[in-house]
């Protein structure tokens, strides 16, 4: 049953510190350290992502926007129904390379969705006509505010170091993160993050990518509404797969093999979906440690996500993965993140600069799909 209350947009539901320009800074300066280090580090004789550093294959697929949706669902780009073309990057949500034992189960899904009209609100290309989502396998992100950012992001890209250490570096990974490695008063110590941490550490299931669920984690402007968005699998998904357990510790590549396998033999799809606020307290927009209840307000499916058979196997897939951008923010302002931790994940544009610079790859959006993967 869809709840009829739902919560509008006012700007007191969202909170952002006073001191968020100040600590801004440090943060796209530790991102861009990171990218242009990252050659040296990761081995990999070029710049990778800070974050979903492993890419396993840029995919073609169409977004389809259905007709009579509730309209308290069908805002801004779910109001006009009709098809766009898209690009999916499924990857790991790991900040390294590796093998995808060493990276864990947590993945990453961005979509590029085409010609949708309007500004953006990206400070490069605001006048581009992509759209994009940002989306991992977990429902809730590890830092509420800049400050906690800065800290919880540099002890996880560090954990390889901590955990070699066995059970005291994963101890002193834990106390650096509660305690902002000891330069946190105990008040501000990060209780509610460090719980999600380990919740996603330890509940994230090992899934096939295309049995998986992918979420926005913070919320979003949905209009006059407050959202979460995700994308689910189809029913069909489940009996096309080929590969229904994965084994991890098989081979060095599982993910990747998984995914051309399966788009070699068939065509899956997601449904798109909405999640809208009713309650503040029980779903908040600034306490993104915090999984919204689906039985305060079901998602609602507004569009669907067609992914036909394609073949993602050869090299120049992951040139052209590595080479695309995606961000948060590039949407329109009826959909714009909402919380200071979705304000600070702005920054990511300057990472991308950094990274695309330093391998000599287009600073521009795309056009289409197909001016990206003609095939």
């Amino acid at each position: 049953m869809v709840p009829s209350e739902f919560i509008r947009y006012t700007p007191e539901v969202e909170t952002v510190g006073p001191d968020i320009d100040n600590l801004l800074s440090p943060i796209v300066e530790y991102w861009e350290k990171k990218a242009l280090e990252s050659p040296r580090v990761e081995g990999a004789g070029r710049a990778v992502r800070g974050v979903h550093a492993k890419s396993f294959g840029l995919v073609k697929a169409e977004i389809q926007i259905l007709h009579n949706v509730p309209p308290a669902y069908a805002q801004g780009i779910y109001a006009e129904p009709g098809r766009h073309g898209a690009l999916m990057r499924f990857s790991s949500a790991a900040t390294h390379m590796g093998t995808d034992v060493q990276l864990g189960p947590g993945l990453g899904c961005a979509i590029k969705i085409f010609d949708v009209p309007g500004p953006k609100l990206v400070t490069d290309e605001p006048d581009s006509t992509t759209f994009d989502l940002v989306l991992k396998n977990h429902t809730m992100f590890i830092a509420n505010t800049a400050r906690h950012y800065l800290f919880t992001e540099d002890v996880i890209n560090n954990a390889p170091d901590y955990l070699a250490r066995g059970r005291a570096g994963f101890k002193e990974l834990l106390a650096d993160f509660l305690t902002g490695k000891g330069k946190l008063e105990q008040s501000d110590w990060a209780w509610d993050e460090m719980f999600a941490f380990v919740r996603t550490l330890t509940q994230t299931p090992v899934r096939n990518p295309l049995l998986t669920t992918f979420s926005t984690l913070g919320a979003v402007l949905h209009g006059d509404y407050i959202a979460k968005v995700r994308i689910a699998p189809a029913r069909h998904n489940a009996s096309h797969v080929i590969h229904h357990e994965l084994d991890l510790e098989s081979r060095p590549d599982v993910f990747r093999p998984t995914l051309v396998d399966e788009l070699l033999a068939g065509s899956f799809g997601f449904d798109l979906q909405v999640q809208l606020c009713t309650d503040l307290d029980a779903m908040p927009v600034d306490d993104v440690t915090v999984e919204w209840p689906e039985d305060r307000s079901p998602f609602v499916t507004v569009g669907r996500v067609r992914i036909p058979i394609q073949d993602i196997s050869g090299p120049e897939n992951f040139e052209k993965s590595d080479a695309m951008a995606f961000n948060q923010w590039r949407v329109t302002a009826e959909h714009r993140p909402l919380g200071e931790i979705m304000r600070v994940r702005q920054i990511y544009t300057a990472s991308a600069k950094a990274r695309r610079t330093y391998n000599h790859q287009p600073q521009v959006e795309p056009k289409s799909a197909d001016e990206v993967l003609p095939q």
